[in-house]
């Protein structure tokens, strides 16, 4: 099961002199999390790129390739994560995005 929320604000800030309405927009994705056991990963399986990310963050993000995108070979998806500043990290947390995507694969299988 995957649900999908999305929300659109709209709003005048009290910042804002000429009256222009200001527009935000937010999509969240809720995927299940999947247990190691339920997803069987093998290395050999999997790509992994690391690359410089993008935005602000100074001198630490124009040096450090932080940003990782892993792809699993046999399905093709793809998963790219650049939210913290460690590598590690990052790679964490795209290992879980993409066990949960493909877990949600196999379970609209059965």
């Amino acid at each position: 099961m995957k649900l999908v929320e999305e929300s659109q604000d709209l709003r005048v800030p009290v910042t804002e002199k000429s009256g222009r309405i200001h527009t935000s927009a937010v999509s969240v994705a809720i995927l299940p999390q999947a247990d190691e056991v339920d997803v069987q990963l093998r290395n050999e399986d999997l790509r992994i790129d690391t690359y410089r990310s993008g935005g602000s963050g100074g001198q630490h993000a124009n040096t450090t390739n932080s940003a990782v995108r892993i792809t699993h070979i046999p399905s093709g998806m793809t998963d790219a994560i650049q939210d913290e500043r460690s590598q590690h990290m990052n790679k964490a947390k795209a290992l879980k995005v993409l066990c949960a995507k493909l877990y949600e694969i196999e379970r609209s299988r059965v």
